[in-house]
């Protein structure tokens, strides 16, 4: 049984929109970060990071996005393409906007920060002339994440490419990325979120950003059934409702529910879980897994992603997922 349907003879795979940016992670951790002296610079951000894992997947992936016209811009073209990424959707600022940077703090493996620095964000600088209809119709699927919904005029042009989406039938999954210091106020939020989710295909979010987008609508639920009865009487046809270490419960049209596997490990950080949990699911979906293996695949490369002190550059293969999901098992497949 095939939960999505995906549109065949497409160019693409899948192409995800929003928020790029520029990750510092410690070189010294399990420390505060006034006391971290040097950093490994990555490219960061929730749909890049998503990016990176579906093509490391060996999906054909690209993006739409503002880049800034400086170095950092240049090293995330650079990037890309070194990661096989197609790059087409890149537009280059033209205004001086700057690229956002986001400092990792790890004091312990449980816990961990961030300090973002996202005033004049360029991502934000989005525009609705910048989404290229053409390069959403050849691809498979378009994924978009909260935060390119936190400001216009970006804003705007994520509602005209799910639009554009929903004319040529792309899969749309919205992957909900609340990030509280990009909002003006959890009204706001919900707002905006909300009518983004109403209007995708697949919505995949922690039980907490769920409660977020569902504020103005049914505020207090705490229930993931009432969450998936809710959003599947819309435009969803799969809901994703993470509670981290408790696992995954995924929530189909037809009915029917699925709890995903969790792979406990020593974690180093939480950072990228659910970039590499949301990559592992949604291009275990394009190659036609079923969702229980589909979420058993991103709990795998989440499980890989927290041992290691990065987020893009710790995305597996598929190949390396399947492998430490059998040693997990105990060499049972």
């Amino acid at each position: 049984m095939k939960e999505i349907i995906f549109q065949e003879n497409r160019e693409m795979d899948v192409v995800a929109i929003g928020r790029i940016g520029i990750d510092l992670n410690p070189n010294e951790y399990n420390r505060p970060l006034e006391d971290t002296l040097t950093f490994t610079k990555t490219v960061g951000g929730s749909p890049a990071n998503i990016a990176v894992a579906t093509s490391r997947y060996g999906i054909k992936t690209g993006f739409i996005g503002r880049i800034a016209d400086d170095a950092f811009g240049r090293y995330i073209v650079q990037y890309f393409k070194a990661k096989g990424i197609d790059t087409g959707g890149l537009v280059v600022d033209s205004h001086h906007h700057k690229t956002g940077l986001a400092f990792v703090e790890i004091k312990s493996p449980n816990d961990s920060d961030i300090i973002m620095y996202r005033s004049g964000a360029v991502d934000l600088q989005l525009t609705m002339d910048d989404i290229r209809e053409d390069y959403i119709k050849e691809t498979k699927a378009l994924v978009i994440s909260g935060t390119a919904l936190a400001a216009s005029p970006s804003r705007e042009a994520v509602f005209l490419a799910i639009k554009l989406a929903k004319k040529h039938k792309t899969i749309t999954v919205f992957d909900v990325d609340y990030r509280p210091y990009t909002w003006h106020s959890m009204k706001e939020t919900s707002l905006y979120c909300s009518m983004a989710a109403s209007m995708c295909d697949v919505i995949i979010g922690t039980r907490e950003e769920f409660d977020v987008i569902e504020g103005v609508d049914i505020p207090d639920n705490q229930d993931d059934q009432v969450t998936a009865d809710y959003w599947l009487a819309e435009q969803p046809q799969l809901i994703i409702v993470k509670r981290g270490r408790e696992g995954s419960t995924a929530y189909l049209k037809s009915g029917e529910s699925f709890v995903g596997e969790v792979f406990p490990v020593e974690a180093l950080k939480t950072q990228g879980a659910g970039d590499s949990f949301a990559g592992g699911v949604i291009s275990s979906l394009i190659k036609g897994k079923d969702i229980v293996e589909a979420m058993r695949y991103g709990a795998g490369a989440a499980a890989i992603v927290v041992q290691k002190n990065s987020c893009s550059e710790a995305m597996p293969t598929e190949k390396e997922i399947h492998d430490f999901i059998a040693s997990y098992r105990g060499g049972r497949d």
